[in-house]
């Protein structure tokens, strides 16, 4: 069944996901790529020609081939190859004398090469990542040929996948394959700012700031409403602190941020800083608790899986994001634990700006999974001993180091991210292992957040937070204490079908109710008599399951296509209230 988004119905194939998609990186040089392309799909990969006539039409750009707003509806199968063909032309003030064209992608899933004018200008695995080819060496005049073949395992290999299935069903959602972030081009100076990282220190007053190049001073200045507030030169790959003066914390409540304005040579980059700090602490009663800021704050979450019915793994605009993150902020949320996935940068960046907290989940990989594994603590407490490889599917060597490869590309993405306050790398078993060592590596690359290592079950004692999910018991925080912070990272998922608004006719939630009345009841007795007492016990975090329905599952606040509020907005927002008042 087709369920479009108002977004997705009111779509301009012409002007797909037109802003700018690197926020904290922005150059006056950018020529979007998004829109209607030519796509083939071979069983096998034949040579890659400027004349290969074997097109089957237009797909839209940057929707998979298996979303709706991509015109295409087909399923990507392992071992066939997705094929892409446009024209590149190049406007005429575009270049620089002397520099290079970059061509950006924000992800492909899973693996592609991409050529230019028959030419190999690039390569990337990874279906979540973003990746540049420099195509200044393969450019001509006039009208160039850009071509990107790509194949895709989906869950039938070791890579990275999310939630994905080839048959997808119950919390399985369909596979997608191929672009689907925003593709562009930009020049660039030969020496340029390669990128930034931001570090604030706010018991320090100052931000920490990194300019990567490959050589050269930088000038860089800390801008507060439009006024340079403190400035200082960088040699390139050399951090320097900044003071700020008369700082302004950021907050949910206070989502401040400070603008970054860097030169270096004849290139230019703007972005943006907010200075704020995450931790775990004692408060006043010796109980651990979540930090922000140096003081005890409640995380009122909801788990985010990402996923729209019209463009899948794409948002089918900048709007809809927004709406998602301001729609939860009303309901009183102030956290969004983006479920096993990467989202495009722009959605970080209305984050940041809009005060909405983030656990980041990695993206699962491995083979299949031992059911016993995965779905045995669901009803009974186990913990298994995650170095165990076989059990979790990964006994391939080479799949655990492109995992933790993934991982330490996952910090350096997101590492400038303002609202990002915890790192989650394994979610219920899915792909698990070493966790300790995960966990150990994240607060070696990144200090700055906390971690939880093993979200769910099979907990190896490790990070800054003892992680529980709980779906078909009664909550009782544990017995004593181990210096982590209590969290209730997954619970709820009381589903409700509102005819209309629904993906198909099959229906799954850990709770079904017949009707609003029914569902409001049931949600409310569980916090009410379960999750609100815990809090003065030690709870210091929730993750409500979900922000919205996914294909089977009814079990969000809002339906899939986020016409329908299910909970009466005063009751949520109450509950929430009470969350973090303790």
């Amino acid at each position: 069944m087709t369920l479009l988004t108002r977004w997705g119905a009111a779509l301009d194939p012409e002007a797909v996901l037109p802003e700018y998609p690197r926020p904290q990186l922005v150059r006056d040089s950018y020529l979007n790529l998004n829109g209607r392309w030519r796509y083939a799909v071979s069983p096998a990969e034949p040579e890659a020609r400027d004349d290969y006539d074997g097109y089957d039409g237009d797909i839209v750009v940057p929707f998979s081939p298996e979303a709706p707003l991509s015109g295409v509806g087909r399923q990507l199968l392992p071992g066939q190859t997705l094929w892409y063909r446009r024209a590149l032309i190049l406007p005429d003030h575009f270049a620089v004398p002397g520099g290079r064209v970059l061509l950006h992608f924000g992800a492909v899933d899973q693996t592609c090469r991409v050529l230019l004018n028959g030419v190999e200008v690039g390569a990337h695995t990874g279906g979540y990542l973003p990746f540049a080819c420099d195509i200044t060496d393969a450019l001509r005049e006039g009208p160039n040929t850009l071509v990107v073949a790509v194949r895709d395992d989906s869950d039938t290999g070791h890579h990275s996948r999310g939630k994905q299935k080839l048959r997808r069903g119950g919390i399985w959602y369909t596979a997608q394959s191929g672009i689907w972030q925003t593709v562009w081009a930009e020049c660039v100076p030969a020496v340029h700012v390669e990128r930034l990282t931001l570090v604030p220190h706010l018991d320090a007053s100052c931000v920490e700031v990194t300019v990567h190049a490959a050589s050269g001073r930088a000038a860089v200045e800390i801008l507060a409403d439009g006024e340079v507030v403190a400035s200082a030169e960088a040699d390139a790959g050399v951090p320097v602190r900044i003071p700020i003066p008369d700082v302004r914390p950021w907050s949910p409540e206070d989502p401040y941020l400070y603008d970054v304005s860097v030169r270096l040579g004849a290139d230019s980059v703007r972005g943006y800083v907010g200075v704020r700090s995450f931790g775990v602490g004692c408060d006043a009663d010796g109980v651990p608790r979540l930090l922000l800021n140096g003081r005890p704050y409640f995380h009122a979450g909801v788990l985010d899986q990402g996923y729209w019915p019209d463009g899948l793994y794409t948002p089918p605009s900048d709007e809809a994001m927004v709406c998602d993150i301001e729609t939860m902020k009303r309901l009183g949320f102030n956290m969004l634990r983006k479920h096993i996935k990467i989202e495009p940068m722009r959605w970080y960046h209305h984050c940041d700006r809009l005060g909405m907290l983030v656990w980041q989940d990695m993206v699962n990989g491995g083979g299949h999974y031992h059911p016993l594994v995965i779905t045995a603590p669901v009803l009974t407490p186990l913990r298994l001993d995650d170095r165990r490889h076989r059990w979790f599917g990964r006994g391939d060597a080479e799949g655990r180091e492109r995992f933790a490869a993934e991982l330490r590309e996952t910090v350096e993405l997101l590492r400038n991210v303002v609202s990002l306050a915890v790192w989650v790398p394994f979610n219920e078993g899915w792909g698990q292992f070493d966790a300790a060592g995960a966990a150990r590596e994240l607060a070696e690359l990144d200090p700055t957040r906390t971690v939880d290592h093993a979200s769910g079950w099979h907990d190896q004692g490790a990070g800054d937070l003892r992680s529980l999910h709980v779906y078909f018991r009664r909550f009782r925080p544990p017995a004593g204490r181990d210096g982590r912070a209590l969290v209730l990272s997954e619970y709820g998922g009381y589903s409700l079908r509102v005819e209309g608004h629904t993906f198909n006719d099959r229906e799954f939630g850990y709770r079904r109710c017949g009707t609003a009345a029914q569902l409001g009841g049931a949600f409310a007795r569980l916090h009410y008599r379960q999750i609100v007492p815990a809090v003065p016990r030690g709870l210091s975090a929730t993750v409500y399951t979900q922000l919205s329905d996914v294909e089977d599952e009814l079990n969000g606040l809002l339906t899939y296509d986020r016409e329908v509020l299910k909970l009466p907005a005063e009751l949520v927002r109450t509950v929430n209230g009470r969350l973090r008042l303790g």
